[in-house]
């Protein structure tokens, strides 16, 4: 696998690298270990104040780092800079909570003293993916940083400019060198790396069997692991939704990041005494999207991250199509940039309805009743979060003791938020970023009794 820099509008090579060799992965690792042992040593309030540095330094840049993003893997020049400003909203977050967070917390026991104190694992391996390859690097280093960690970065290959400037970026913030390490290698040189004896620990956000692999990594030398994988996720509207509203949340749900996010809304189901309205508002809204130069202020869809991606999203619509649905809104796929596309009907009998569509497809399905809405929303190998529209009261306290999913939003878009546990259940991934939970999954929660 090569890693290279690749502008999916235009086709063109912008770098390559070769990959690190063992040898000075080796080094990286050692850096990365001396750096922990003064590190974990700091106090809190300098932790913070670097954090709050990165945050400055992403938002004095945000179109240069929002320009990169969009070079690399193709978002929308808007969409980007949304994603460099939320990086900073979480290193914020986190200056200004994470001692709070960590703080020691007492216990009443027989001993004289007794308390819980959070302390930093070490060196934490993460792996993580090109659709949003700033957040989804700072959503897992800003707490893993001020809990005391130090990181090590393997990106997806496609996207290693940013990669190298996530690192550039905390090194100008003031974190010292090793702290925070951006390694150039493949994904077969993530296992030997997991286990090495001096990395504690490993994250991952990315497909199914991405978190396979590192899960059997870990697994195998007895580590840590959180993964966020894929989803598909569940938007149920009801006949007492706001339907303007919730069409209008459907589509940029379902186009988030050009179609290419685990959280994207990508299944509609609609109950029947509105399913004709709803797929007529959305095929009109599809219809009205601008796809082109992601670089442009109005474009509302750029192109797929590879060509690989637009021929697997090409595949699974054609394959959903053979095995009975009905293509409600197609287009014609122009190198990377893919239309935007309904689908509707897809049969439980097909392959299709049990896998993501990672691209700007939406499902559509027209169930009788809430209940059906419900056992259909859950009738997924994913449980990643769920968007569902309804004001009846009964309604949304079934949704949210129901839905098999780590996040239920109602009358409103699943996103990520620095204040709220972030991850999935079943074949969505396990453990949680951000929030307090987030900070805690990289720490060794040790109990402390005296007398």
């Amino acid at each position: 696998m090569v890693i290279a820099s690749v502008n999916p509008a235009t086709g063109e090579l912008w770098q390559s690298f070769a990959a690190l060799s063992a040898a000075e992965i080796n080094l990286a690792i050692k850096v990365a270990e001396q750096a922990f042992q003064e590190y974990r040593s700091t106090k809190m309030a300098e932790r913070a104040e670097w954090l709050a540095q990165a945050a400055a330094l992403l938002l004095k840049q945000k179109q240069t780092y929002a320009k990169l993003i969009t070079q690399e893997m193709g978002k929308t020049l808007v969409s980007a800079i949304a994603e460099v400003e939320k990086c900073a909203a979480v290193c914020t977050y986190y200056a200004e909570h994470g001692a709070d967070f960590l703080a020691d917390q007492g216990v009443s026991t027989d001993a004289s003293q007794s308390y819980i104190c959070y302390q930093p694992l070490g060196i934490i391996l993460a792996v993580m993916p090109w659709n949003f390859p700033f957040w989804q690097v700072f959503r897992f280093a800003a707490p893993a940083l001020m809990a005391g960690n130090v990181t090590l970065l393997k990106h997806a290959s496609n996207v290693p400019g940013c990669g190298l400037a996530i690192a550039e970026i905390f090194r100008q913030a003031g974190f010292a060198p090793g702290v925070f390490q951006t390694l150039l290698i493949e994904g077969s040189q993530v296992a030997a790396v997991v286990a090495d004896p001096r990395i504690k620990a490993a994250t991952l956000t990315g497909s199914e069997a991405a978190g396979q692999s590192l899960a059997i990594a870990c697994g195998r030398e007895l580590k840590k692991a959180v993964l966020e994988l894929g989803g598909s996720d569940p938007f149920i509207v009801t006949e007492t939704a706001d339907l303007e509203l919730a069409v209008s949340t459907a589509v940029k749900a379902r186009l988030l990041s050009n179609g290419q996010s685990c959280i994207a809304a990508k299944r509609f189901i609609l109950l029947e005494a509105i399913a004709v309205q709803v797929e007529q508002m959305l095929v009109e809204k599809f219809r009205g999207l601008k796809v082109g130069d992601p670089m442009a202020a109005d474009t509302d869809l750029g192109p797929l991250a590879t060509p690989q991606m637009v021929q697997e999203l090409k595949h699974q619509v054609e394959a959903a199509i053979a095995a009975g649905a009905r293509l409600v809104l197609g287009g014609e796929v122009r190198g990377n940039y893919f239309p935007p596309m309904i689908l509707a009907d897809i049969p439980a009998s097909s392959a299709i309805y049990a896998q993501e569509l990672f691209g700007p497809v939406a499902s559509l399905y027209r169930v009788a009743d809430f209940g059906t809405a419900i056992a259909l929303a859950n009738d997924s190998p994913f449980g990643l979060g769920a968007s569902v529209w309804t004001e009846n009261v009964v309604e949304i306290r079934q949704a949210i003791s129901q839905i098999e999913a780590g996040a239920v939003f109602i009358n409103g878009m699943v996103k990520s938020d620095p204040r709220l546990p972030f991850g999935g259940t079943k074949r969505s991934g396990y453990g949680r970023e951000l929030g307090e939970i987030g900070i805690k999954e990289f720490v060794n929660l040790k109990s402390v009794w005296i007398k």
